[in-house]
């Protein structure tokens, strides 16, 4: 007995999060494992590929796994076969698992439920009726970023300062970058309204978040909670920042890209 490996059941369908069926891998090369007994095909991998991919690897290292629920030995003759055929039927399982949660997820943006998350969202904090409420502490930080920006600060200047005065980032992790600054002025949940689908997860495999420019239906739900920045605002910033994007591209000196040229240290700009 070499020992128990044992994952949490966060994915089967990609063996990157799996840190002990990884653990067990490496112990197998070491030829520390003569065999591996797992309850079924399902609980040993949930993608054909890298369930196909780990029996070969562990076969060249003359490893047998063996399958109670099929009653299959991996080094048998013909077990590939039958490896291959349960290894679809699990992926199989959780791509119908995803559709569902797919589906789920669209019905309830159709029916205009905005999810919060409250941890890494700068201004609101959760009511004692489940509702989002306004933070005021942290709604003065997300005030003055919008008054800075109109008031002509650069993006950077603006983080910089924040970090200077030690105010928390939204997750209250690290320090404060440009690129958080733009997501709290473009994000439109902060003058009461929320654009629902933004992100889609591509496929149950690969888990890769892209962009829905489309592909899948958006919702644009108006007051769903109170506003911290008044629309009038918002969309005096919304132009500022399309205005300063689309400066007239310069190619500085030494470096290969154009960029926008926009700084705040100068009042003309």
């Amino acid at each position: 007995m070499v020992g128990i490996y044992a994952d949490k059941g966060i994915t089967g369908t990609s063996v990157k999060k799996r840190d002990d069926f990884n653990r067990l891998m490496r112990h197998c090369k070491q030829g520390k494992v003569d065999m591996i007994i797992t309850k079924s095909v399902a609980r040993f991998a949930r993608n054909t590929l890298d369930c196909l991919k780990h029996t070969r690897m562990l076969k060249e290292h003359n490893v047998d796994v063996y399958f109670e629920e099929q009653g299959i030995h991996s080094i048998q003759p013909g077990a590939e076969f039958y490896i291959t055929i349960y290894g679809s039927i699990a992926q199989s399982e959780s791509e119908n698992i995803s559709a569902n949660v797919r589906w789920g997820k669209a019905q309830s943006a159709k029916e205009g439920n905005v999810p919060f998350h409250y941890k890494r969202f700068l201004g609101y904090r959760r009511g004692s009726d489940g509702k989002p409420e306004i933070d005021p502490e942290q709604a003065v930080v997300v005030k003055r970023i919008y008054e800075r920006f109109l008031a002509g600060d650069s993006l950077a200047t603006i983080a910089n300062d924040l970090n200077a005065d030690g105010i928390p980032t939204p997750s209250g992790i690290g320090q404060w970058q440009r690129g958080t600054i733009e997501s709290i002025l473009t994000n439109e949940k902060y003058k009461g309204d929320a654009i629902l689908n933004k992100t889609y997860i591509r496929d149950c495999l690969s888990k890769k978040v892209m962009i829905n420019n489309g592909e899948r239906p958006k919702y644009y739900v108006e007051n769903n909670h109170p506003a911290i920045i008044d629309s009038g605002t918002f969309g005096r910033v919304q132009e500022e920042m399309a205005r300063r994007n689309g400066k007239r591209k310069v190619k500085q000196v030494g470096t290969k890209t154009e960029q926008g040229r926009y700084s705040s240290k100068y009042a003309l700009t």
